[in-house]
C-alpha cells in the first residue's frame, strides 16, 4: 500500500465518523430514546462504527 492510498483511507474514514457523528447528534431526542442511546455518546459511537 502506498503512502497516497494510506492517506486517502484515512482521509475517508475521518470524512464517515464526522458524517456519522452529526447525523447522531442532530437525531431527534425520542428516536436517541428509542433506540437507546444519548446523543452525547455520538463521538463514541461514530468512532467505534468506523475505526472499530
Amino acid at each position: 500500500m502506498t503512502v497516497l492510498n494510506t492517506v486517502r483511507t484515512a482521509v475517508q474514514k475521518r470524512v464517515a465518523y464526522s458524517r456519522l457523528k452529526y447525523e447522531l447528534e442532530s437525531m431527534p431526542l425520542e428516536t436517541a430514546i428509542d433506540l437507546g442511546m444519548f446523543r452525547e455518546d455520538a463521538a463514541k459511537i461514530a468512532a467505534q462504527s468506523i475505526y472499530g
